[in-house]
């Protein structure tokens, strides 16, 4: 009884930390989805130099370049192209922009 009990708890905490995780993630439904190569086109117009979309917990997930040789990761919702997480490493020798610390 208390094996049961035990099992039934553990599955139980495993689903519910399971939704709140899952949460953190993309929900756009698929048939809503936008095409990769709008997003690439919209970023290679922007002056970004595209090397990689995926299909990342439901959102797209860009690894590329920015304007100024900079790398950079990005995710973006899949049904609106809008910008949801972006990460930079800028180059020892770069411009970095006035709103962010550099020191």
């Amino acid at each position: 009884m208390k094996k049961l009990l035990l099992v039934t708890t553990l599955v139980a905490s495993s689903l519910m930390a399971g939704t709140a995780l899952a949460s953190k993630d993309c929900q756009d439904p698929v048939a809503d989805w936008q095409p990769k190569e709008n997003l690439s086109q919209m970023l290679e117009t922007a002056g970004w130099t595209v090397n990689r979309i995926k299909v990342d917990d439901g959102c797209y997930e860009i690894k590329g370049y920015d304007q100024q040789n900079n790398k950079i990761e990005a995710e973006y919702y899949p049904a609106t192209l809008r910008l949801r997480k972006f990460e930079i490493e800028f180059d020892k020798d770069a411009l970095i922009p006035d709103h962010l610390p550099s020191k």
